[in-house]
């Protein structure tokens, strides 16, 4: 359970980091009430997961999983770069979560 709640967490991290964008400077009330509210849920499943799993698998892989979504969605929504350099760094990012998962037990 902590495993879904951390990658729930790190989703939601994607959406806060992906909401900064269109808040517009914190401009935009909407946008901006959005953001705060997954950045809040964020660190809260975060906190959360970390009761049963060690403090720096939970912190990184909820960064990793932040980082890579953003990343991609960065690729997808605002036309950044998809160099072959950029996608297989973001491999090496996954591949570095799928090993802690794989060594940090249940």
């Amino acid at each position: 359970m902590a495993w879904l709640l951390l990658l729930v967490a790190g989703l939601c991290e994607v959406a806060w980091a992906i909401g900064l964008k269109y808040t517009e400077g914190y401009t935009r009330l909407w946008p901006t009430v959005g953001t705060v509210g997954a950045m809040i849920v964020s660190v809260l499943l975060l906190g959360i997961a970390m009761k049963s799993l060690p403090v720096g698998t939970a912190y990184a892989v909820w960064v990793g999983v932040g980082a890579v979504g953003t990343a991609m969605l960065g690729i997808v929504l605002f036309g950044e770069s998809a160099s072959f350099a950029r996608i297989a760094s973001l491999a090496l990012i996954v591949a570095g979560i799928v090993g802690l998962k794989l060594t940090s037990g249940p």
